[in-house]
């Protein structure tokens, strides 16, 4: 009896001194890829893409925690008031660019706040009509949209978005003057554009897609500067607009004061990532491509990217409080 219990002592005793290590060593052994966007979407899937090739490269457990909300301001926000140890890092998006302008008051700083890493991926948009639209092409719209101002309409799948600014660059640049229709959503605002309820929108690649395959809904231009393989046939919006061009980013970044080696480690990572067959072979699928950086190249990026959409912001008018 005695002996059972010495042993059972022992064994609560070990048990004890190995309980703390399982945690700790799984906390510090675990990276997190705050996503500002909820789970099924483009940002998620890349986030979790990434994730997968950077936890086969770091041997560790890398894992995506979806905080949508705000214009992924909430996600942001988190990131930046985390600790700058690189276990906590953001998968985010353009907006990270325009909320800069459209939001009277951040509650952190896009440029001081964060650490940039690398860029990993960029997707096009395709201005698509409804099927029975007049204008064939960029030239007839134009000239369509300002013989009768105001007339036409563009659908917005969420206010502040890429497509959204995509729509008023576009509308700066050529002087056309159409009418916003917002909507809470891509899905509802594709809905209508399909039923004629709306003339136009700008939208993804890969929400567009299926759509232009069924003739269901009409491509006048992408928005990359050269033409997509997935729209054969569809020539780039800046051959009629000279310089137009307008894509959704999605980049990886870190607190402030991320260390040296804990940025480099993290950049190599992340570009080895975005190097993966698999990784491409996804983003192809949904008409996006694969882009790299190294932090400064980022930095430099968002610095830029930020001025042009408070240009934009700006000719909108819009704010959010």
């Amino acid at each position: 009896m005695q002996r059972l219990q010495r042993w059972a002592i022992g064994c609560a005793l070990l048990s004890t001194l190995m309980v703390p290590l399982v945690p700790a060593s799984a906390q510090s052994d675990t990276i997190k890829l705050v996503v500002g966007a909820p789970p099924g979407g483009t940002t998620d899937t890349v986030a979790r893409s990434i994730a997968q090739q950077m936890s086969l490269d770091l041997k560790r457990t890398v894992l995506v925690e979806n905080k949508p909300g705000a214009g992924g301001n909430i996600a942001a926000d988190y990131v930046a008031k985390s600790n700058p140890d690189g276990n906590t890092l953001l998968v985010t998006f353009t907006s990270f660019s325009i909320n800069a302008s459209l939001y009277r008051n951040l509650p952190f700083d896009p440029l001081s706040d964060f650490t940039p890493i690398s860029m990993l991926a960029n997707v096009p948009s395709v201005l698509v009509t409804r099927k029975d639209f007049p204008a064939k092409t960029m030239p007839e719209l134009i000239t369509m949209v300002k013989a009768d101002p105001g007339k036409y309409t563009m659908a917005l799948g969420a206010i502040g978005s890429s497509l959204h600014m995509a729509g008023e660059r576009l509308k700066m640049m050529t002087g056309m003057d159409i009418l916003n229709v917002p909507y809470k959503g891509t899905a509802p605002a594709i809905t209508d554009l399909l039923g004629g309820q709306v003339d136009m929108m700008f939208a993804s690649s890969l929400n567009a897609l299926p759509h232009i395959k069924r003739d269901s809904l009409k491509a006048l231009g992408v928005s990359s500067p050269e033409v997509l393989p997935q729209f054969p046939g569809v020539p780039p919006i800046s051959d009629s607009v000279k310089g137009f061009e307008s894509n959704a980013w999605f980049a990886l970044f870190g607190p402030a004061k991320l260390s040296a080696q804990t940025l480099a480690t993290l950049n190599a990572a992340a570009r080895k990532a975005v190097s993966a067959p698999e990784f491409s072979q996804l983003l192809e699928r949904e008409a996006a491509i694969a882009v790299s950086s190294s932090p400064e190249e980022l930095d430099d990026f968002v610095r830029k990217d930020i001025e042009r959409y408070a240009e934009i912001v700006k000719f909108t008018g819009a704010t959010v409080n």
